[in-house]
């Protein structure tokens, strides 16, 4: 009989489940511009610095490959909400694979963008030391009275029913919690508060198993979180714009201009902003489509987000990647825009 009822509300949990993509960075990123000066200028300071990669005035410095250790804060209330170790692998392994170019399903980026594709040289794994010093599996676990979380970050918070933060400038912080109000995840722009720093995925679409339901089942809304964590807007363009918008910009010049997120499974091509006869690049990494259609970053992209390791991120270069890249800034070669 108890068997029955566990299963009977694992169907239950299962029915909330988010089926379409929504994203919560910009309601943390425009709630921190309100909330915090110090965040405005930050931000403002690390828009110029990816203004002058992207318009040549700074180039790329840091060689080999980014490796960032990850913290998984699993925050459960239910028994199935508590992931599994194997779960949290698979996550792993997603990005791994599509932040060095290196999934299978690239395959599906049409020819047109094929020369387009990047890979963005960082790697993932999970923390073996924790900020004392002391062997970990790069997992915490947490048990809470609360139902569910939303954008207002008390997941990371002890005193709120989720769980600290590691230091922000060490590890990549990763909550996996329940999620309410249909939202799958959200992440928090370089320049806010080491505290909240990190990114936040419902516990259904985090991973590969377990959990992990269709359609974001392939571990992708991680990519795109972790995306937004290393500064890359929505594919679309975030902020508003009443009279057009596609007058909005991601910041990046090879990702089309389109309209507005695109969703589920498009098929190609889908025109928009009269980028025709390509239209929109919906399989984009920071567009809203369905995990199985979301395949790919741009060289563009990888330049901007290239601009943030080595600025606001710089503490995950190694040191003799910092060295490189404070040489290249010594021999002036790098003007700032104004």
């Amino acid at each position: 009989m108890a068997k029955k009822f566990e299963n009977k509300e694992i169907r239950e949990e299962s029915s909330e489940a988010p089926t379409q993509r929504r994203c919560g960075a910009m309601e943390v990123h425009h709630r921190l511009l309100a909330e915090s000066e110090s965040y405005a200028r930050n931000r403002d300071q690390i828009e110029n610095l990816a203004l002058a990669y992207k318009r040549g005035l700074r180039a790329v410095s840091r060689t080999g490959i980014v490796q960032i250790p990850v913290v998984v804060h699993v925050v459960w209330n239910k028994e199935e909400e508590d992931i599994s170790d194997a779960q949290i692998q698979s996550q792993i392994d997603v990005l791994n694979k599509d932040f060095r170019k290196s999934n299978s399903d690239i395959s599906q980026v049409p020819s047109v963008w094929s020369n387009l594709t990047a890979d963005l040289g960082i790697e993932f794994s999970l923390a073996t030391k924790d900020p004392d010093g002391h062997p970990t599996s790069g997992i915490t676990r947490t048990q809470t009275s609360v139902t569910s979380f939303t954008v207002d970050d008390k997941v990371k918070s002890k005193s709120s029913g989720g769980e600290d933060a590691w230091p922000a400038d060490r590890y990549l912080n990763m909550w996996v919690c329940k999620l309410g109000g249909g939202l799958l995840g959200y992440a928090q722009f370089p320049g806010g508060p080491a505290e909240t720093d990190g990114v936040v995925i419902t516990y259904t679409g985090f991973g590969t198993t377990g959990t992990a339901r269709p359609p974001f089942n392939e571990g992708r809304t991680a990519t795109h979180e972790i995306g937004h964590w290393l500064d890359l807007y929505h594919i679309w363009g975030d902020e508003l714009s009443f009279e057009d918008p596609c007058s909005r910009s991601d910041q990046v010049d090879d990702t089309p201009n389109q309209a507005n997120e695109n969703i589920g499974v498009p098929a190609f091509p889908h025109i928009s902003c009269n980028n025709g006869p390509n239209g929109d690049m919906f399989m984009n990494y920071m567009d809203y489509v369905d995990d199985r259609c979301m395949v790919m970053f741009t060289q563009g992209q990888a330049v901007r987000v290239n601009a943030c390791l080595e600025g606001s991120r710089s503490s995950f270069l190694t040191a003799a990647q910092k060295a490189e890249v404070k040489r290249a800034s010594s021999e002036g070669k790098m003007p700032m825009p104004r």
